[in-house]
């Protein structure tokens, strides 16, 4: 079973900050304003919740109840603010992506059976967040669970992890 102990500090908190990472990348790609923004971080907090309750990998159970203490918030935070100082939203995307291409390799080099469950678990929160709040509405009629834009950053999360955006359901 890999574990925290399995894991530098420094990569333990790359592992910490992904989540948070995987779902800013798709609400950077296409913001959907105040309320949509607010759907999209309870999206993801509800994710996280259910990581801890529900029967799954042993990783993932680690990192969500890392997230619930003061310092796994903290590290998350400050993952997400080192993608975000003084960038453009784009850039923020493109940041976030590549900072979870260092939580790939860390998956690929130590957590062997757990890498590809946590991966999944990325995408799943990304693809959460992207439906999470309806996109190109009108006066709040119409519209659509998720953009263009979120799902080719879904198919762009997907390789940057090293999974296949088709099987992940991402295009």
């Amino acid at each position: 079973m890999t574990s925290k102990s399995d894991f530098a500090p420094v990569e333990w908190k790359k592992l910490v900050q992904a989540p948070l990472l995987a779902g800013y990348a798709v609400s950077a790609a296409d913001p959907s304003g105040f309320v949509g923004l607010l759907q999209e971080a309870f999206a993801a907090a509800r994710s996280l919740a259910e990581a801890r309750t529900q029967p799954g990998d042993e990783l993932i159970k680690a990192v969500a109840e890392e997230l619930l203490t003061a310092n796994g918030r903290a590290d998350a935070r400050e993952g997400v603010r080192t993608v975000a100082q003084g960038a453009a939203l784009e850039d923020i995307k493109h940041r976030a992506l590549d900072a979870l291409k260092d939580t790939r390799a860390i998956l690929d080099a130590k957590a062997g059976e757990h890498a590809r469950p946590f991966k999944e678990w990325l995408i799943k929160i990304a693809r959460v967040v992207a439906e999470a709040g309806l996109e190109d509405t009108f006066l709040g009629f119409g519209g659509i669970r998720m953009s263009e834009k979120e799902k080719s950053t879904l198919a762009e999360l997907s390789a940057s992890l090293g999974l296949d955006a088709t099987a992940q359901g991402a295009g």
